[in-house]
């Protein structure tokens, strides 16, 4: 019985050494699969803080590369808009010298019969002292086919412009003026016609307040002038009867 006793306890002994072992076994492999747990999750925290930094770091890259291309857009468009000022500031240069180059030219008319001998009361004479009045006049040329027609050619563009705008010509036989070549563009007048066959300005070429004494007393010179030029026909004309 004592020897029974006796393996039953060494048995007993054992099985309580086995289960210890277990039980230390497992403890020792739930630490490693801890351990291995918080490795992971360690490894994955960096991962995740590299793929972070990663993400951040190509975002300001981005932002630097976008920041350059607009910066390299605005400078492109500065140049572009700089050599377009330049081309239009070279083409209005190269239009005003063209047109610089270009002298003031005006159409005259006036009713003349074929047979008329005295060209209506406009002989070259006649339209040099209405016109020079104005400015200096470089050519007149009196049209030899059509009657009743000439072309004046002044030096200066005012010249031109005041003969436009303020000449009538003849009472008895009015002149009709209008622009042929060298007109300027900003301040363009058209000569008119009223109901009585006068000549007159359009309203887009009124004059100035600082030009309006010069005027009037253009205007007298005119009508004296015109006046003299009258009495000076009707003396040719009657000398011619008498003869």
């Amino acid at each position: 019985q004592a020897a029974y006793d006796k393996v039953r306890k060494a048995k007993k002994q054992a099985a309580e050494r086995t289960q210890k072992l277990d039980e230390k076994r497992k403890k020792v492999k739930l630490d490693l699969e801890a351990r291995e747990r918080e490795a992971q999750t360690h490894e994955s925290e960096e991962e995740e803080i590299k793929i972070t930094r990663s993400l951040e770091q190509e975002i300001i890259r981005l932002r630097e590369e976008g920041s350059r291309q607009l910066e390299e857009q605005q400078r492109l468009i500065r140049e572009q808009i700089r050599l377009e000022r330049e081309q239009h500031i070279q083409g209005k240069e190269a239009r005003n010298g063209a047109e610089s180059k270009i002298t003031p030219k005006l159409k005259l008319k006036w009713k003349c019969g074929k047979e008329d001998e005295t060209r209506g009361g406009y002989s070259k004479e006649v339209l040099l002292r209405i016109l020079q009045k104005y400015g200096d006049v470089l050519n007149l040329l009196i049209s030899s086919r059509k009657t009743g027609s000439a072309v004046v050619e002044f030096a200066t563009v005012k010249a031109a412009e005041m003969a436009v705008k303020n000449e009538v010509g003849l009472i008895n036989n009015p002149l009709k003026i209008s622009w042929l070549e060298g007109q300027p563009r900003n301040n363009p007048s058209t000569v008119l016609s009223d109901s009585t066959g006068q000549p007159r300005t359009s309203q887009a070429s009124v004059v100035s307040e600082r030009d309006y004494e010069s005027l009037v007393m253009m205007r007298m010179r005119q009508a004296a002038e015109r006046q003299q030029l009258i009495e000076q026909l009707k003396r040719e004309d009657e000398e011619e009867s008498h003869t």
